[in-house]
């Protein structure tokens, strides 16, 4: 698999910022660190695109579901991934591939894919996703 540079030093600033104490010693053994995702293909299997070439731009959202909603049908033209902190989805691609999360799962999500996302619970599902793209990028774009 190809390494995606911003995706790939992100991931890297986050470990070694939750590992390296300041005085440059190995970690504390207080310090716990899992690798809930690491990938160069969204969760059905295409490339992540690349755009190292440009100003990145990350952003993190903290996404509620309310119980019982389907999403609108939406694709991200850029990189993103989530962790699932309570509740569960199950996301629906346009070409009918299916992916159910629950809580404490990560997901790489599609790429200028068409897709949607459906709390069939009772109780509301959050996850939190961190957006990688070129400065000022939309996050989604709605399908009418």
């Amino acid at each position: 698999m190809r390494i995606r540079h911003a995706f790939a030093a992100s991931i890297s600033i986050v470990i070694v910022l939750s590992t390296a104490p300041a005085t440059g010693h190995d970690p504390e053994p207080r310090v716990s660190v899992q690798v809930l995702a690491k990938s160069t293909e969204s969760w059905d299997g295409t490339d992540l695109p690349d755009f190292s070439a440009q100003q990145t731009e990350v952003t993190i959202l903290k996404i509620t579901i309310a119980p019982k909603s389907r999403m609108d049908l939406h694709k991200h033209p850029v990189v993103n991934a989530g962790y699932m902190l309570a509740g569960a989805l199950t996301v629906h691609s346009e070409n009918g591939r299916i992916s159910k999360i629950k809580e404490g799962d990560a997901i790489v999500e599609m790429v200028d894919r068409w897709h949607y996302g459906v709390n069939e619970s009772d109780r509301p599902a959050t996850i939190l996703v961190t957006y990688f793209g070129a400065f000022g990028s939309k996050l989604s774009i709605k399908k009418d």
